[in-house]
């Protein structure tokens, strides 16, 4: 064999070493590669496995969840029934407590209008004049001497009734501040006196003592609530009063303390008295003077309704 061929075989063995050598290495290097593939393919489903078992495991958590939630609404749902029921009890309880409070707000009412009705006399709003006779024995409760400036001078102590005096009292000193002049004649008088009284007028009228002076018993002024009122110009011509300033004024406001005039014109008990002054209370005088009516016309019924205000 020559050199030549001797040369390129030896390359085409050298080639050839080196080809399966490539081949070999080639081939354990696609093994290995292989392996570590088929490890990490392993490996991600062991990893897929698991996820998927957590997966399932956190699917049955979450429907238990959820069970657990739809049991708590269903359970919530119930308590807001209770809740509204309750609610519903709750207002009508409420309100039956407000209506019992109510019923014992007026039977306290009712009760405290008893007891002043049973401390106030009933005789006060009484239509006495030839109409209901005042015992004997009747005498206000407590009596207050009138102020000695607003009693005319050759009168002797005059008296009034406790309860209505205040009221008798701010009407003469509103007077006063008007420059108007009042005085009292005659106040409370006892059944007594009355009798003493309307013999001395029936001895100098005789029987026409009986159209301005009532018979014992039956005068407003035993009640203690009635004055006869005057001016020094007029003294005791009380028919003249009328004609006064003073009296202009009672007829204006003696109204707004309580006061009313008895015995007006074209009354049919007496001659019109213009002097004879009665309190009734605020409510019941107001009510007169705005209706403009007579308290003698109205029913007895309808007076004693103002029997529980007279002092207010």
């Amino acid at each position: 064999m020559s050199d030549t061929v001797q040369r390129r075989f030896n390359y085409s063995s050298i080639l050839i070493i080196v080809f399966l050598f490539g081949a070999i290495v080639s081939a354990g290097y696609l093994f290995w590669k292989t392996e570590t593939l088929s490890a990490k393919v392993t490996s991600l489903e062991t990893v897929q496995k698991d996820l998927e078992m957590e997966l399932a495991s956190t699917t049955v958590t979450l429907a238990d969840r959820e069970e657990f939630i739809s049991e708590l609404e269903t359970e919530l749902e119930s308590t807001l029934d209770d809740l509204e029921d309750t609610e519903d009890d709750l207002r009508d309880e409420k309100n039956k407590n407000r209506e019992f409070a109510g019923q014992i707000e007026d039977l306290a009412g009712t009760v405290n209008v008893l007891d002043r009705l049973s401390k106030t006399d009933k005789e006060l709003l009484q239509k006495y004049s030839k109409v209901y006779f005042l015992n004997e024995n009747f005498r206000p409760s407590k009596l207050t001497e009138i102020d000695k400036k607003y009693v005319y001078p050759d009168r002797q102590a005059q008296f009034f009734h406790s309860e209505a005096w205040p009221f008798l009292e701010d009407m003469l000193k509103e007077a006063k501040s008007d420059g108007v002049e009042l005085l009292v004649t005659s106040a409370f008088r006892s059944f007594e006196e009355q009798t003493v009284l309307k013999g001395q007028y029936t001895v100098q009228y005789g029987s026409g003592a009986n159209a301005f002076s009532a018979d014992q018993g039956y005068s407003e002024h035993q009640l203690g609530t009635t004055v006869d009122l005057t001016t020094t110009s007029v003294g005791g011509a009380y028919t003249s009063f009328a004609q006064t300033e003073a009296f202009a004024w009672l007829a204006k406001n003696a109204y707004r303390y309580g006061f009313i005039l008895s015995y007006p014109e074209n009354n049919v008990h007496y001659v019109y008295e213009p002097w004879h002054w009665r309190f009734v209370g605020r409510d019941l005088a107001k009510y007169i003077h705005r209706k403009n009516i007579d308290f003698y016309d109205m029913d007895q019924r309808e007076i004693n309704e103002y029997l529980i205000s007279i002092f207010d």
